[in-house]
């Protein structure tokens, strides 16, 4: 089967890039695993899963229509919720007839005499496509779980990744809650309501912030409508694909009660960067980041009545803001429970699974249940697991064994007429991922219009170009804290996984004013060519 391309995912950046293929009169089949879109809103119904972007962001703001019709109905939307509103975008834009669900791509090579990709799936289906689009997520491949004797417990385990769709219910039971990061401190509240005796084992303390999610208003919703435009204007040219606040200070130009109060501000509007804006120099000096941990710290304290347990709960190894910091609801308060317990792993380690709970080098636990919260291959994990080989056959995961490589996020030398969206070198996971995805999606869809209107067969990702670009990015991100960090974001989390910077901490509107730099001058960076390539419609 033949198509102008072929799209991996059935996401919002999957659905997204359909719409504006269909649009510019290009041919497009989308391959998705599941059996329906919404991406990560598909896979991730783990009790709890909510978004920590707000609803009124966290939304496509390319039709007004859509925008004015849909209305959320919390600060920050439940997994439900999205996969309701992917599901009335999918129906309202007649998506679904151009989405082939329960399709796995198993293989995508570049054939070089045909200049084509032929795209297998692992059903034994064949597609031949003269563009190859990864729409496949930053989080959508959970990291392996290199625990000893994990097969050997008779009891029930989950992952929070690959929740039933029909759901748990812990009633009466003792759970193992295995990681504390963001699915774990949604997830771990509902779970300690249930449980009749809920443990948290935790390696390293994340920062958590209070969501203060509530119900929106018809006043709030109202207004909403009316600054949309404003809005969504400031988000494209924002830091972090949201709107901005004003940082004009740095936070050790004030005094210790100013910065007191310029927190506490922060920490009541309940979002991610409530505190992070409030000084400029929070995220590329320590001694200002330290003003803001601290001051976090000192709630967890304040809540947490145990004093040993609130400070295992204090994040003191890496700086506020340099691995994603979690929204919650009632995280640090749940440990006041008296049927919830917390074993810090970096004093007394795992050692394996057995067959009637957990082993740790101090003491055997005795479990029902065990929950696996270990997190995501991020960033590359959906593009590398998929055998891609581009030109001379070479395997895009022997090329990126040292790191991604790819320009501006979008391609990668050797593998022509391949896009990513939010790949690697993207502002990506450091961004409201639905401002990325417009642009993104945007900006190649422009790109390949430019290519029909000039005759171009083949757009590829020069060396020179690709390499400038990532010693810009991992430029850009030794000038700020987040290296000093054993995160996701260095791929510290996956054993032998090599330590880069893999997202653009430059901020959306730099990032996209670079875009559109590249574009206005021709696709600077790219090699075009006018060698010839079978249509779609050709046999």
């Amino acid at each position: 089967m033949k198509y102008d391309a072929i799209v991996v995912g059935a996401g919002f950046a999957g659905m997204y890039m359909l719409y504006r293929l269909r649009k510019a009169g290009f041919s497009a089949r989308v391959l998705e695993t599941a059996d329906g879109v919404g991406g990560t809103w598909y896979w991730n119904r783990y009790p709890g899963a909510r978004c920590d972007v707000k609803s009124i962001d966290y939304s496509f703001s390319f039709d007004d229509a859509l925008q004015r019709e849909w209305q959320w109905s919390e600060k920050y939307a439940t997994q439900p919720e999205i996969l309701r509103y992917a599901n009335h975008v999918a129906d309202r834009f007649d998506l679904r007839k151009d989405i082939q669900f329960e399709t796995e791509v198993q293989a995508a090579t570049f054939d070089e005499a045909r200049k084509r990709w032929i795209v297998k799936t692992t059903q034994g289906e064949t597609f031949d496509a003269q563009f190859h689009i990864f729409a496949s997520g930053c989080l959508s491949v959970p990291k392996a779980i290199d625990i000893a004797g994990q097969k050997d417990f008779v009891g029930a385990t989950y992952h929070t990744a690959d929740w039933p769709r029909e759901g748990v219910d812990f009633s009466g039971q003792r759970v193992a809650v295995i990681g504390t990061g963001s699915s774990a401190i949604q997830s771990l509240p509902i779970i300690a309501q249930q449980a009749k005796r809920l443990t948290v084992f935790q390696r390293t303390p994340a920062f958590s912030l209070p969501a203060f999610n509530q119900p929106l208003t018809d006043e709030q919703r109202a207004e909403t409508q009316r600054t949309y435009a404003e809005r969504r204007a400031q988000s494209r040219h924002s830091l972090f694909g949201v709107p901005n606040y004003p940082m004009e200070k740095s936070a050790l130009e004030v005094d210790a009660n100013e910065r007191e109060r310029a927190y506490e501000e922060g920490w009541q509007k309940g979002e991610l960067v409530g505190i992070m804006q409030q000084y400029h120099d929070l995220l590329i000096n320590n001694a200002a980041n330290e003003t803001a941990s601290e001051f976090v710290r000192n709630k967890i304290r304040a809540v947490v009545k145990d004093p040993a347990v609130a400070e295992t709960l204090c994040p003191t190894s890496f700086a506020l803001g340099t691995k994603r910091a979690c929204l919650d609801t009632g995280y640090y308060e749940m440990f006041n429970e008296a049927h919830v317990e917390l074993v810090d792993l970096l004093k007394t380690p795992i050692e394996k699974i057995t067959k009637n709970g957990v082993q740790t080098s101090d003491r055997a636990f005795e479990f029902d249940a065990i929950v696996f919260a270990t997190g995501f291959d991020a960033m590359t994990g959906a593009i590398v697991n998929v055998d891609v080989r581009g030109v001379g056959a070479v395997q895009l995961a022997e090329k990126w064994q040292a790191g991604p490589r790819a320009y501006l996020g979008l391609a990668t030398h050797g593998f022509p007429n391949l896009f990513m969206i939010t790949g690697p070198g993207s502002p990506s996971v450091m961004s409201n991922m639905m401002t990325s995805i417009e642009q993104h999606a945007e900006w190649i869809t422009d790109c390949l219009v430019y290519m029909r209107e000039h005759g171009h067969a083949l757009i590829e990702a020069s060396e020179a170009a690709q390499q400038q670009w990532v010693t810009h990015v991992n430029d850009v991100a030794n000038m700020t804290l987040f290296p000093q960090a054993n995160s996701w974001y260095m791929g510290a989390n996956v054993p032998g996984k090599p330590r880069l910077f893999m997202p653009y901490i430059g901020g959306c509107g730099v990032y996209r004013d670079k875009c559109d730099e590249v574009a206005s001058h021709g696709y600077e960076g790219f090699r075009l060519s006018i060698e010839s390539a079978q249509s779609a419609s050709a046999g």
